[in-house]
């Protein structure tokens, strides 16, 4: 079978980025039944049906999603979250790189779905010439009639616009990008009000991960049923997991849910094993932001619940492997620097509280930290957690509080 969503990989399909080649595979066949035969309510049910779950890391249902938008007349937005910043990251850029078109008509399904006349696209601001692609798209299918008035001769029209941050972490979380979408401070807002409800300009939006969005045409066009039968009972379907770190084949792969972590990080088919004969030591499953995991918990699924009696989630599933040569005191000092700098210092607990978890680990990897100070790391990550505005706080805390739990020796030997 080919692929669903890096369908640019299959041959013949190099070129799938351009409008010609893209419809002579099918493409906009989804768009046009949904508009030709489905109410907005059907499309939804479809969705929802097909347990199609947010692909940006959190996991909430799309159908869902979609379906808490009020059945009012006024403006609505579908708002594409390609900010991807988080660590290890980089399965988005690939599909507006080569399989912008699937993302697009994903996002007009949703448009149509909610009743929304715009849709837009939030880039992180380093995404500006890897989107070049995307911008060609959107401009051919203007030109097709696939975007603007009366779409495909229907009644339904929509505009599609690209936005481009300015490079910033916290924009990936939905409030903060949107607040920076309409030109505030890219900061999350206290919810309620939820997005759905007043979101962009106060309007009900939905915010779509960019992955998630590309899933939509083909459940339109083969059945919620088809999708379900791939993945497990709750997390259907397939994810494209993004391997890097000490793995011989490094990359982008599209997996089916409920494949073992062990299966991905060795099977020839995807990583292939650790490169120079090393030992596996760690695994980060979901970025800087997810607690580590050892061996024990790698024949685990990656599903969204898979990894729950390990500690840890599977996010984004951006697997940053670590083999035997890395010291975790260092690691998790790396990852503690990046949430300190990319904090947005809004809410104090993680305003302070990672500032001062930075010092406290720069002070125990520098060999000047005593035994009280991996008390002090340990007691100012768990006054942070469940204290804070947005995620941001949460995932700042992990770094330390799992490789604390996994790896004391290493923290006792540093110590003077």
């Amino acid at each position: 079978m080919g692929h669903i969503l890096l369908r640019h990989r299959d041959e013949g399909l190099e070129n799938l980025h351009q409008l010609d080649v893209y419809r002579a595979n099918g493409g906009y066949d989804a768009l046009k039944k949904v508009l030709d035969e489905y109410s907005k309510d059907e499309v939804i049910t479809i969705i929802r049906d097909s347990n199609l779950r947010g692909r940006g890391g959190a996991g909430f249902p799309a159908g869902l999603k979609w379906g808490f938008i009020p059945k009012v007349d006024g403006d609505k937005y579908v708002v594409i979250n390609t900010d991807e910043s988080e660590t290890g990251t980089f399965k988005d850029r690939e599909l507006v790189e080569r399989n912008p078109h699937q993302v697009i008509e994903g996002a007009l399904i949703a448009a149509y779905a909610i009743g929304a006349k715009q849709i837009y696209n939030y880039f992180r601001g380093e995404f500006m010439s890897a989107a070049f692609n995307f911008e060609e798209a959107l401009q051919e299918c203007y030109a097709a009639g696939l975007i603007g008035e009366n779409i495909m001769g229907s009644d339904f029209s929509c505009d599609f616009s690209c936005h481009y941050g300015a490079g910033a972490y916290i924009c990936g979380e939905e409030t903060a990008l949107l607040n920076s979408l309409q030109g505030d401070l890219g900061q999350p807002w206290s919810k309620p009000p939820f997005p759905a409800v007043e979101g962009l300009y106060s309007k009900p939006t939905v915010v779509n991960n960019t992955e998630t969005l590309a899933n939509v045409p083909p459940i339109i066009m083969n059945g919620a049923d088809w999708y379900k039968s791939m993945g497990t009972e709750r997390s259907a379907g397939i994810k494209i997991v993004c391997l890097s770190g000490h793995i011989n084949k490094p990359g982008n792969y599209e997996v089916e849910m409920g494949t073992s972590y062990r299966d991905i990080l060795f099977d020839e088919k995807y990583g292939g094993g650790i490169p120079n004969g090393k030992k596996f030591k760690a695994l980060l499953p979901s970025g800087g932001s997810g607690p580590v995991i050892v061996d024990d918990a790698l024949d685990a699924p990656m599903t969204y619940e898979g990894l729950t009696e390990h500690g840890s989630v599977m996010g984004s599933a951006s697997l940053i492997v670590m083999d035997e040569t890395v010291d975790m005191v260092w690691a998790a000092m790396k990852m503690i620097h990046f949430f300190r700098h990319e904090s947005c210092g809004k809410c104090t607990p993680c305003r302070e509280g990672v500032f001062w978890m930075k010092i406290v680990i720069d002070r125990i990897y520098n060999g000047i930290g005593t035994e009280k100070d991996i008390k002090t790391l340990e007691s100012v990550a768990n006054q942070i957690q469940g204290n804070t505005l947005c995620a941001l706080g949460e995932f700042a805390i992990n770094p330390a509080l799992a490789t604390i739990r996994h790896f004391p020796e290493e923290y006792r030997a540093k110590i003077k």
